[in-house]
């Protein structure tokens, strides 16, 4: 069995289609509800819960083979902006994952466990390309959570109890194939400005290069993950495109792009003073490493651009009010 915890998020949706068309049992589990996909290989039960209960992760990930954790603290529109010691966001960003080790413990197989990392765990990077051989000397709380998690799944690995994969992911963007109502991230945040007629604003001169991956390739190299389970074991894997693309060219492009399927006009990106910023929102991270993809055969196959544009189609269409029905 196959358990996704976390299947109503952003990155969730995305992993769920890719295991829905296998031949595997798939267990759902989110806070929110969740509709089971129809016309699926896959045999797909649903759990709503909060997994910060007494015993959730236990019945969660009962009988489970596989584990793709994905769950993580919301804090208004995103993950990363935990403060100091916010307990509640330690409870679901680390807790979960000694409560899923325990549960997994005692297994005659150890069971696999991928899990959701970030790429700006090491911190401040220490050179155009992020390599995976930096220390890691994270700077944000939430890395400080995730780095512990994935430190902890490593230990369990190294004791038997699991077969743990990190993924250390880079700044993530959707294509437009689920709701748009899911997409989370900067360039999802910019679009829908866009669409409302406001200036896209950069608290940097645009300079600032992100290595921009399509969350549906991101679900592509879990599932790669899960597959190549032994040989990735034990450590994190940077999974990215391998290309620095500065902010405010992606920027200008989520603008031009909603101009074009709109017919209005091109709303401006213009440079504000930084609002409730984090040290790691001012720091290039753009992954060097292609290790993952030699170990598995992944690759990024989605183009930025023919995305964004596939995104602002689907959010115009969600706009565009209902027709009227003629009798």
């Amino acid at each position: 069995m196959v358990v996704v915890l976390g299947a109503s998020g952003f990155v969730g949706t995305a992993v769920t289609r890719q295991f829905v068309g296998r031949d595997v049992r798939l267990r759902l589990v989110a806070r929110r509800r969740i509709i089971a996909p129809t016309g699926c290989r896959a045999e797909v039960e649903t759990l709503a819960g909060d997994l910060t209960q007494p015993g959730a992760v236990a019945a969660a990930v009962a009988g489970a083979d596989v584990v793709i954790h994905l769950a993580a603290h919301i804090a208004g529109s995103s993950t990363w902006r935990v403060a100091e010691g916010d307990s509640s966001a330690k409870r679901v960003n680390l807790g979960v994952m000694h409560e899923v080790v325990a549960a997994l413990r005692g297994r005659q197989e150890p069971p696999v466990v991928v899990f959701a990392g970030s790429i700006s765990q090491l911190g401040e990077p220490r050179g155009p390309l992020i390599t995976g051989r930096e220390p890691d000397e994270p700077v944000t709380e939430y890395d400080r959570h995730k780095l512990a998690a994935e430190r902890a799944l490593s230990e369990a690995t190294a004791a038997g109890l699991v077969r743990g994969v990190t993924l250390r992911l880079p700044t993530l963007y959707g294509q437009g194939i689920g709701p748009s109502s899911l997409e989370r991230g900067v360039l999802a945040a910019m679009m829908r400005r866009a669409f409302a007629g406001q200036p896209l604003t950069m608290w940097h001169d645009g300079s600032v290069a992100r290595d921009l991956l399509c969350v549906d390739d991101a679900a592509r190299a879990f599932v790669a993950a899960v597959d190549h389970a032994d040989a990735l074991a034990g450590r994190a894997w940077l999974i990215g495109t391998c290309l620095a693309t500065p902010m405010g060219e992606a920027f200008h492009a989520v603008a031009e792009l909603v101009a074009e399927v709109t017919g209005d006009p091109v709303v401006p990106v213009v440079q504000v003073e930084p609002e409730h910023a984090v040290t790691t929102d001012l720091l290039d991270f753009v992954v060097g490493s292609t290790e993952f993809g030699e170990v598995t055969g992944w690759a990024p196959r989605v183009v930025l651009r023919e995305a964004l544009r596939g995104a602002a189609e689907t959010m115009l269409a969600e706009r565009a009010p209902a027709p009227v029905a003629v009798r």
